[in-house]
Order: C-alpha cells, then structure tokens, then sequence
C-alpha cells in the first residue's frame, strides 16, 4: 500500500482514457489491438524454474503458464542486465545504443527511441514497474523514454548506493514519477500489485506494462516463509534457500496476475512474455556440485551457453500463440521489439535496428530463420573489443572470444574447443564479427558516452553517484562501502550543459535523504545494521568546463557547495574528496540551475 492520492491519480486518468476511447474510432483505444504484458525477471537463470528441469525449485504457476505458451527455446540475451534491458527497449544491439555495461556511465541509454515510446505513440497506455537500470537522470528515466507512469528503485538494484537510502526489499520508497513515496511490503508484491492496479484502470484501452523484476537478484533478502522449504536443500544440492524463496515469491506473484487477467476478462487478447535478463548468479556451482542450469556451463556475466540462454515464453490466445509448444528457431533480446510491433500492427516500418520480426515462427507460420547473433559486453566505459569481448552464435556453434569454438549441440557443456578442426568456420565467424564491428564503431554512439543534462526544466535537482562515476577503479555499489567509508578513484562525470547560466555544485558524503557531516556519520544513524566510519577530507576539489575550483571542508559540513557560471553543451565534471596526498571520488553530487544567463 501506499499514499492514496497516487491511486487517485491512477484511476482518474484511466478514466480520461476510457472516456477518450469512447469518442475516438473503435481500434484507437479499444481491443482490437492487443495488451502487452512483458515480465522480466533478473538473474534467473535457464535452469531456476520447475518446468526446465529443476528437481527441487517448485514453480507451479510459471510452470502452468509454460504449458499453455510457446517457447523459445533457443533465446539468448546479453550476460548482465543493463545490456539486456537496453537492447529490450530499443531493439539494438547494446554496443549500438550505447548501454554494455552496469555501471561506469555505461548504464544509460544514448536517448534513442524505445519500445514505449513506440506504444505510446500508437495509442496505448505505458507503464513501468520495478528495475529500470538504464538511467537515473534526464533524459534516460522511464518517463524520457515513452513511459507514462513508472514506479521504480533507482540504479541496478534495491539498497545500491544510488537507491532510496535505507532501502531493503520491504516497506521501501520507491520512486513514483520520479519522485520519492513510501510503500508497504516486499519489493516483488508491490511491482506485481501496482501492475495490476494499473492495468485495471486501463482496461478499455490496449495498454503496454512493463514488468521488469530485480528478483531474484541479490541481496538474496525474502521472508522465510518462501526459503523455508529449500532450507535443508542448502549446501547440499543447492546454492541458496533465498534464491529459491524469491523465485517462488515470483511463481506466486504471476500466478496473481495471470487469475487476474482472466477474471477481468483480458486474458484472452493479451500478450504476456516470461523472461529473463541473464544466466543465475546463484542457482549453479560452475563444478555442478550445487544447483540446476539445465544442461549447460556457464552463469551471470560469463560467454558460455548458461550466461546468455535464458527462459523466454510468450501466450496471447486471440493471436493464436498458445497450446504448449518448443520453438528452437534461434533468437534473442533484440527481436522483441519489432515481433512485438508487428503482432501488434503497429504499422511501424521505419525500424533501423537489429532485431527481427519473429511473429509468424511463433505463430508457427515460419520457417526456421538462418541467422548470426553478436553479443559484445565489456565492464568498462571504454567499447568493447572486436575480439575479447565478442561472441558469435550460428545455429549450434559458438565462438567465443574469436577463439574458441564450441557446437552447443553435441558438447552442451562446452568442454570441447573444436577450433583447431574447424578453422574454416571460425574464420567465417571472425570475418561475419569484423563486418558488424566495424559498422558498430562508426555510431556515435560507440565512442560517446551518454550524458547526463543539466540545467533542464524535466529535472531540476541532478543526482549523481560514484556507483556511476567513471574511472580506472573497481565498481563501489553498495551502501555498505560508502557507510564504511570505502575510497574509490572514480570521480568524473559525462554532461550535457542545456542552458547557459548559474549552477550549484553540492559535494556530499551522505545522501540528502539522510543528512550528516562530511567528516562525520549521520546522528541518529539511518540503519545500524550497517558499520558507519568517518572520512577526514580536508578539501573538496572540483573540475568542470576548463574551470577548477577547491574548497576547505569544515568540520560540521554537511555540503561543500560550488557556484560557478557554465556555458551550453557537453562537459566533464571531475570531483574529489582530498585527504593529504589522496584523493578520492566524491560519493554524492546534486546539480542544480540557480538562473539562466
């Protein structure tokens, strides 16, 4: 639950639809064209379900919801989710729009057209709940990127540095519209609850909701009621109880939604896809000692098979796309876009990205599809590398890296790199990666970082994290580090300057939602679950559009505040705590326009 107002808000704008639909030709808002539902989870991997195998994990309503759907079988996604999630919206490869990596700037889109904004721009009604993870700020936020309603954590995860403070999976503040509001219960109910309150104040008009979980992604935090029953499993035949608890907090949840749509009578002329970003972080043992990942090597963030394949189930009766059915045409993240345009008859001819429409395979009207797939990711701001970060899939071969080749068919665990006798291929291969590298290198895109604006009436107050920072250092993405006072060298920031004018640069150690003292600890401490140390900077240094300024830090500060005049356009600001000779990225920054020029 949560502040009534909002509901209000909700259900009086569904009516402005309904009421809107009623005036305008059947088929502008009406359900001729079909609702979409697309669910994805985050870091559940090809084997943690019930239906794929799994021999302790019960799924009973994800599993009946497979029975009746069809399946892709051969559907491969990006290793982590930030790529994923950007190639979902926008049907582009990640090294295409700009979003390979999870953190280091390489998070947010390069403002392109999304799947929302398509919807929207067709008559549907758009809304987003839970992980985002492609842009906390202007102009890459949900609400940027054709979302009419969003609630939403910020960053990768619930409780990252750059979430709400405090935030723990229960009784959070979410972000509503991009702005802060309390909820009660799990993070995963709400998502699901909210959806629904939603879709049923859109019911007379084709809506698009997006549902994507930051389930069961860790911190493996749920009640006990749900891990309770894998508990014994625990260290003996599988990694984690919680795992498994928040998976089934997830079987509970669809299986909510799916009773939902039949009793509002929707089921029937509704797409709904069951995905996921990624392989499991925690469902399998790379020794396989522990865990079920369905035949296959490979887990989150890696380039074998059980890193990129993943779970992908589609139902919509009406369209003829159900009865329980394999399909092992393969396809990936980028096909979700113009399938789902072209199921929906969007008449949307204009789609310059990578994917393919797949409607008639899955309405069984197609033919298996000869094609290539290139997935590159790199942890990095800097592009991924034409060969060491590549990986190639054609039918049953994968070649990985350039290098090592493997046929997922007859070698399911990769165990047999077979380049050396099928060099004719892996030259094929290479050759196919070099073509698309080298169109993908003459993107802006690719040598760009996406910019973060300042100075814009969409967004007056600018936030900004070292969890985003980019540098030569490790990522730091935990309250805990910065509460432990953590030192990290990342400390420079891509922007975009929209107005000339007068701007305040706030340099702080804590967030606003829970203000203490740069040399100090916030009083009362926020969460004393967590170990708190203070920092001793002496001096905040700031650098930004040819300008450097420092300032003295005193010993009550709570903000070490710069203003400064900064001209239109594309700039860096590099900012640093000074403690003797160290330095040190500053952990949070808020960017505000005082006045234009």
């Amino acid at each position: 639950m949560r502040m009534p107002i909002r509901t209000k808000t909700v259900l009086i704008f569904g009516q402005w639809v309904f009421l809107l639909g009623a005036l305008l030709p059947f088929g502008v808002f009406g359900q001729s064209r079909p609702n979409v539902i697309l669910v994805l989870t985050d870091d559940q991997g090809i084997g943690d379900l019930g239906a794929h195998g799994n021999p302790w994990l019960k799924t009973p309503n994800i599993d009946a919801f497979y029975k009746d759907a069809v399946r892709l079988t051969n559907f491969h996604v990006s290793p982590l989710c930030t790529p994923t999630r950007a190639a979902l919206m926008t049907g582009q490869y990640p090294i295409h729009n700009g979003a390979w990596a999870t953190f280091k700037g390489r998070d947010a889109l390069s403002n392109p057209m999304t799947l929302a904004d398509i919807f929207k721009g067709k008559g549907y009604a758009t809304a987003m709940f839970g992980k985002w993870h492609l842009g906390d700020n202007y102009p890459n936020r949900p609400t940027d990127s054709g979302f009419e309603y969003a609630i939403q954590h910020l960053s990768g995860g619930i409780g990252e540095l750059s979430d709400y403070w405090g935030n723990d999976y229960f009784d959070d503040v979410y972000y509503v519209n991009n702005e802060p509001e309390q909820f009660e219960g799990y993070c995963t109910d709400v998502w699901f609850r909210e959806a629904m309150d939603y879709i049923k104040a859109q019911k007379e008009g084709p809506f698009f909701v997006y549902l994507p979980l930051n389930a069961p992604h860790d911190p493996l935090y749920v009640d006990e009621k749900y891990a309770a029953p894998y508990r014994h499993l625990e260290g003996k035949e599988i990694v984690s109880a919680n795992l498994y608890g928040m998976i089934a907090n997830i079987d509970e949840n669809f299986g909510k939604l799916t009773r939902f749509l039949d009793n509002e009578g929707l089921a029937g002329n509704t797409i709904v896809i069951y995905m996921s970003d990624n392989g499991t972080r925690f469902g399998y043992t790379q020794d396989g000692k522990l865990g079920y990942n369905k035949g296959f090597r490979g887990i989150k963030g890696e380039k074998l098979e059980g890193g990129h394949r993943v779970p992908f189930f589609m139902r919509w009766p009406k369209g003829n796309i159900k009865g329980g059915k394999d399909i092992d045409q393969l396809a990936a993240h980028v096909d979700v876009l113009p399938t789902l345009a072209s199921l929906c008859n969007l008449e949307w001819d204009d789609f310059k990205g990578d994917g393919m429409d797949l409607s008639d395979v899955l309405k069984g009207k197609g033919e298996t599809i000869d094609r290539q797939l290139f997935l590159h990711n790199r942890q990095d701001w800097r592009p991924p590398q034409e060969g060491r970060d590549g990986l190639v899939l054609e039918g049953e071969w994968r070649l990985i890296q350039g290098e090592k080749l493997y046929n997922i068919k007859k070698d399911p665990l990769q165990q047999r790199d077979v380049a050396a006798i099928h060099g004719e291929r892996v030259a094929k291969l290479n050759q196919a990666n070099a073509r698309f590298y080298a169109r993908a290198t003459q993107r802006k895109e690719f040598s760009e970082l996406p910019t973060t604006v300042i100075g814009s009436d969409e967004q007056k107050v600018v936030k900004l994290t070292i969890q985003h920072a980019i540098g030569e250092d490790v990522g730091i993405w935990k309250t805990q580090q910065v509460a432990a006072g953590v030192r990290n060298k990342n400390n420079t920031h891509a922007l975009e300057v929209v107005e000339p004018g007068l701007y305040k640069i706030s340099c702080m150690r804590w967030p606003k939602e829970i203000a203490g003292p740069v040399r100090g600890v916030p009083d009362p401490l926020p969460d004393t679950t967590l170990e708190y140390k203070a920092i001793s900077p002496e001096k905040v240094r700031v650098s930004i559009a040819n300008q450097m300024l420092e300032k003295v830090v005193g010993k009550g500060d709570e903000s070490v505040d710069f203003i400064l005049r900064l001209d239109k356009g594309k700039t860096f600001l590099v900012a640093d705590f000074m403690e003797g000779n160290e330095k040190y990225g500053v952990y949070y920054l808020y960017l505000e326009k005082l006045h234009s020029d």
